[in-house]
């Protein structure tokens, strides 16, 4: 039952330090000289392939079913994460590249990124690129977030306000400083969230909360500060540190 609540919206949630599991295709140190990333910047993707996550500049990846993590040593600190193809990707400002985090190593050279969607990186002047590298529209300046809403557009926070990228449109003028995706297109939040066909989870920093259509809180378990969102068939969450936590519609915990 759990899957048939979560499974219809999946394709439409695409999006949005952990134990040590190092690679060999990168052999630089991820403390390489870049620009600086905030200490407490955390961010997350999540995709049907599984759940990818910056951390204080270190950039992670964890895929379903067995969600282990792996945190690649990269040649840079990271400034966003996204899924593109099947792939999880890091965007390193200081050397200009995007880089897959496990699977086939590619890299592909876009510039300064500050914000991945699942179809454009997106550079400090607001200039974006496919994950091809080929130029597509952007915006007038650096996103502080941005995300691919569930009608294939593209909106970003930017200058505390919302914006969907195809025609500039201005949706929200005072917005959160989050992104959810909505089965229409995408809105913020205060809080880390995401829209099922079984209701709305959300993050309050101290609990994990189901709510039905009218905002009431369902049901409530003790969760600490992270993101939420769908992979597949789970209700996923993750954690600064990088604990990943799965749960059903009902928040009864699923083992892995």
């Amino acid at each position: 039952m759990r899957r048939s609540f979560f499974s219809a919206l999946a394709p439409l949630l695409l999006i949005a330090a952990c134990a040590p599991a190092p690679m060999s295709r990168a052999s630089s140190p991820s403390s390489a000289p870049g620009p600086a990333v905030p200490a407490s910047a955390f961010s997350a993707a999540f995709a049907p392939e599984g759940v990818a996550w910056v951390d204080q500049g270190q950039a992670c990846v964890a895929r379903a079913p067995s969600y282990r993590p792996a945190c690649p040593r990269l040649p840079g600190r990271v400034s966003a994460v996204g899924w593109n193809g099947g792939n999880a990707w890091a965007a390193l400002p200081g050397v200009g590249l995007l880089v897959t985090l496990d699977l086939a190593a590619r890299s592909v050279p876009v510039g300064r990124v500050v914000a991945l969607s699942a179809t454009r990186a997106y550079r400090e002047d607001g200039s974006a690129v496919t994950y091809d590298g080929a130029a597509t529209t952007g915006v007038a300046g650096a996103p502080s977030a941005a995300v691919t809403g569930g009608d294939g557009q593209d909106y970003v926070l930017l200058a505390g306000a919302l914006l969907r990228v195809s025609d500039g449109t201005v949706l929200e003028r005072v917005a959160g400083p989050l992104l959810e995706v909505t089965p229409t297109g995408a809105r913020s939040t205060n809080l880390p969230s995401v829209t099922t066909l079984a209701g709305t989870y959300r993050l309050t920093g101290t609990a994990l909360q189901r709510l039905d259509a009218a905002g009431r809180v369902l049901k409530s378990v003790p969760h600490g500060p992270g993101r939420v969102g769908v992979v597949g068939g789970d209700l996923v969450t993750v954690s600064p540190g990088g604990a990943v936590r799965v749960f059903g519609s009902d928040l009864q915990p699923v083992s892995r």
